[in-house]
């Protein structure tokens, strides 16, 4: 069966339910697109509040009211809290309404209503807990690139009964045209997502956006439960910093301020999130997560070693950028701004007795550099250009600089500056972060002593290190361990996504592995478990 998704196809999940797209030989082009065209979410849960979110398209594609309802029951027979909103063009017809008066820990229903008395499908969501809580289930994300394979992560996860949220770290959808990062063999099942070309301008983004949500599995898992979700790169484009992207030519495609703010206002407006762009959210006392952005609004620029190795002595001019411009406490990811809010309520937090203090990056923290054998597992095709790349890597890593400058191997004076914060007020640290497109587990490290410890996600669909290597995955995982202290465990072949669960005195995170992603099923498997418990900052 092949779904295409196209211009039509977007906007009528809502109206059919989300199994509409894998009727096979559905006819989408008899299908009206008006109506609640992508199902509904939620987000940003509080003990007593609660996002909700739809799209509603009315006959004329004017303004319109919505209501919400929520309820303790499916039948809706006694609405417990709700709202109002209005929407229209002005904001591609989706409309956000938070709700108060609701209870702790407290799974509801909840649907909208159209002024022509219409619904649209009902979701559930679940409030946060207050209080002594003795256990939280997380499913944690990242990577979805819609060519390379379907979203079996998220259907498996939208069945589990022990997962209480849902936590996106970034990537959630890609910008690139069409026969841009893709399969060679072209996109599996046929799931090319509008529009052809790159997204660049206003109208870019949303006609993407809805794209991607019309895929069944993400709208299965959005109505199933809340989310929490920050950006990263891909949401605007690639390796992007405060100033531009790799991904971003002014050239060809206008200014970096004008795309980015339009990015950022069309992922406001179809993601289940507030206005802020970061957040506390208490889980009882059993843990604070903090969301953070760490991408477009203070990030400097990466560093860039490649025209180091046009130098005459590569080697010396390596060595004076790791001994020199690296260390510049100047660049930042996250701003001085946010660190400082960072480092007083993660303090807050430790201070009123959390037990956990989980903080959500888009990139990893932990050190990375290339084992010298990483140049003998490229495939025997590999192109010139990949040799030079892992060649550079590992000449960089010789010198003991990090495999990745976009994530924050790029920026080692803020990392130490974060990490000595967490360790200075006693944090119980659980770092957890996407982008790599692979599954890592970290004991982080500052001065000799232990910090925390980081989970890092592989990816939904997007490839990972096998893509371009034809060594045997264990091998590589044994070779990256080997060379990499802060490195416990690793896998480099398999997508799918990671589930963390929340104890008192114990947390513990799974990398869960799908079968495949080259057919839709939510087979899956645990691949490695990691623990950590509390006052240890180590796993064990």
């Amino acid at each position: 069966m092949t779904l295409r998704i196209d211009r039509r196809s977007l906007l009528v999940t809502g109206t059919l339910g989300i199994g509409a797209l894998a009727i096979p030989g559905f006819a989408l082009a008899q299908v009206a697109q008006q109506g609640f065209t992508h199902s509904v979410a939620s987000g940003e849960p509080g003990p007593d509040t609660m996002l909700l979110w739809t799209r509603y398209v009315p006959t004329g594609g004017g303004a319109v009211k919505l209501k919400a309802e929520i309820s303790e029951t499916a039948d809706f027979a006694r609405i417990v809290s709700g709202g109002e909103a209005i929407t229209g063009p002005w904001r591609d017809h989706t409309s956000k309404i938070t709700v108060a008066g609701l209870k702790p820990g407290t799974r509801y229903f909840y649907r909208f209503v159209a002024p022509d008395g219409s619904f649209s499908p009902t979701g559930r969501t679940k409030t946060l807990p207050e209080g002594d809580a003795a256990r939280f289930g997380i499913a944690i994300f990242s990577c979805t690139n819609m060519p390379f394979g379907w979203f079996n992560a998220y259907g498996h996860a939208a069945v589990r009964d022990d997962i209480d949220l849902w936590v996106h770290l970034g990537d959630y959808l890609y910008e690139y045209a069409k026969g841009g990062y893709a399969p060679e063999g072209g996109p599996v099942g046929g799931r090319w997502p509008e529009p052809a070309g790159e997204m660049i301008h206003l109208a870019d983004y949303r006609l993407r956006y809805a794209s991607y949500r019309a895929d069944p599995d993400l709208q299965a898992l959005h109505a199933a439960k809340p989310m929490l979700v920050q950006w990263d790169d891909h949401e605007s484009a690639n390796d992007s910093w405060e100033g531009g992207a790799e991904n971003h030519q002014p050239d060809t495609e206008g200014d970096w301020d004008a795309r980015k703010a339009a990015a950022m206002q069309v992922f406001r407006e179809w993601m289940p999130v507030s206005e802020s762009p970061w957040g506390t959210y208490d889980i009882g006392t059993l843990a604070t997560l903090f969301r953070t952005e760490s991408r477009l609004l203070a990030r400097t620029e990466q560093p860039d070693i490649a025209p180091l190795f046009k130098e005459a002595d590569p080697a010396k001019a390596l060595a004076a950028f790791r001994d020199g411009v690296w260390q510049d406490p100047a660049a930042t990811m996250l701003g001085s701004e946010q660190e400082v809010w960072l480092d007083h309520v993660m303090r807050k937090s430790v201070k009123a007795g959390q037990r956990w203090q989980v903080v959500g990056f888009g990139t990893i923290m932990g050190n990375t550099v290339a084992p010298p054998e990483a140049i003998s597992w490229l495939k025997p095709d590999a192109p010139q250009r990949a040799r030079d790349y892992v060649a550079a890597g590992v000449t960089a890593g010789k010198l003991g600089l990090p495999m990745n400058f976009d994530n924050w191997g790029g920026y080692p004076a803020a990392r130490a500056r974060f990490l000595k914060s967490s360790q200075s007020m006693g944090a119980n640290l659980v770092v957890i972060c996407g982008d790599s497109h692979n599954g890592w587990a970290f004991d982080l490290g500052q001065d000799g002593k232990p910090a925390g410890v980081e989970f890092a996600g592989h990816s939904v669909t997007s490839p990972g290190y096998e893509g371009s290597i034809g060594t045997d995955p264990k091998t590589v995982a044994a070779a990256l361990v080997k060379a990499n202290p802060e490195l416990k465990w690793c896998d480099t072949s398999r997508r799918g996504y990671m589930a963390l669960t929340l104890t008192p005195d114990r947390v513990s995170n799974d990398w869960i592995f799908m079968d495949t992603v080259l057919q839709r099923s939510t087979k899956a498997s645990v691949g490695h478990t990691a623990t950590v418990i509390r006052g240890r900052n180590v796993m064990g």
